[in-house]
């Protein structure tokens, strides 16, 4: 089986998360029919690709409101040997270069992208080449833009980062063939979601201190009112019977008294799994802590109830 792999580096990226996230996948409930996968936060797409290589989903829907990252996905879909020759291109030139002329060759693409706009029905090899040249090559991995939509983020100093893997861009071009990429907000996802269908959102997650939040994906911040219309749209959800996993911060890291998620999320499963983080400023702030799982069923995985108790007995 070939391993695919995220195009991009991304902030809250689920990569590292897989191995827990895949025990509370509903695919293998009792009496379940699950032949449709929606995201409505797509990302760096780490799970709709776990997925996809492990399940026969009939239908695959992804959403995010970055219209560059959209534009990524459909070039890879579609052109992706016109992305592939873009990209060795700049790889070419770039790893040619020395430490300053570098720098100046990053600024000078940073200034190109931010020059221009797509509009949204619009694909561009030439775009999607630019953001993700970026992305391999900035500080950290990290995408942000201020509040002009312009990225911001300053080069990074990697001796020899891989800008162009076309073999994982190709095999991730067979994969995603027939998920239906679309820009847009989350709701946005709504009519494509039935009683067949298991949703997984990632949305920009709340912030566990003033300093700690990074949410800056576009240009729009995502506070506290937009994760309780964000719950909202969950139990509109439920409703329609839909399959509905959530992943979100855990206040309680900083204040066990926050029960902020388990107010808006009532009646609704909380399971905690464990992550490092990985972009953080300081160097001591990348160490493990707790994350919110939120489903709206009961997970029959045995190695999940296993977990449970050992956890329990070691609070004990």
């Amino acid at each position: 089986m070939k391993i695919v792999k995220p195009f991009v580096k991304w902030a809250g990226g689920k990569g590292n998360l897989i191995s827990q996230l895949k025990n509370y996948y509903p695919f293998e409930l009792e009496n379940e029919t699950i032949n449709k996968y929606v995201e409505p936060f797509v990302g760096g797409g780490a799970v709709l690709i776990n997925i996809l290589q492990k399940y026969d989903v009939k239908e695959a829907y992804a959403f995010d409101i970055n219209l560059d990252l959209i534009n990524c996905y459909n070039i890879i879909k579609t052109d992706v040997d016109s992305l592939i020759k873009e990209l060795e291109k700049k790889e070419k030139e770039f790893l040619e270069l020395k430490d300053e002329e570098r720098q100046k060759y990053f600024y000078n693409i940073r200034k190109e992208y931010n020059s221009y706009k797509i509009k949204e029905n619009e694909a561009s090899a030439k775009r999607a080449s630019e953001f993700i040249f970026l992305n391999r090559t900035c500080f950290n991995g990290l995408y942000r833009v201020n509040k002009n939509g312009e990225f911001n983020v300053p080069c990074g100093k990697y001796k020899n980062p891989t800008i162009c893997d076309s073999k994982n861009l190709k095999n991730l071009s067979y994969l995603i063939r027939n998920v239906v990429f679309q820009y847009g907000d989350y709701k946005k996802s709504k009519r494509y979601i039935d009683s067949n269908t298991f949703v997984y959102f990632d949305p920009p997650y709340r912030p566990l201190s003033i300093t700690s939040g990074f949410t800056s994906y576009t240009k729009e911040n995502f506070n506290d009112e937009n994760q309780k219309e964000l719950a909202n749209y969950f139990k509109e959800l439920d409703e329609k019977n839909a399959k509905l996993m959530l992943s979100n911060s855990n206040p309680k890291n900083i204040n066990k008294d926050d029960n902020f998620f388990e107010e808006i999320y009532k009646g609704f499963n909380i399971n905690e799994i464990s992550a490092k983080r990985m972009i953080n400023a300081n160097a001591k702030g990348r160490g493990e802590i707790s994350e919110l799982l939120i489903t709206n069923y009961k997970e029959m995985k045995e190695c999940i109830q296993e977990n449970y108790i050992m956890k329990k007995m070691a609070l004990n």
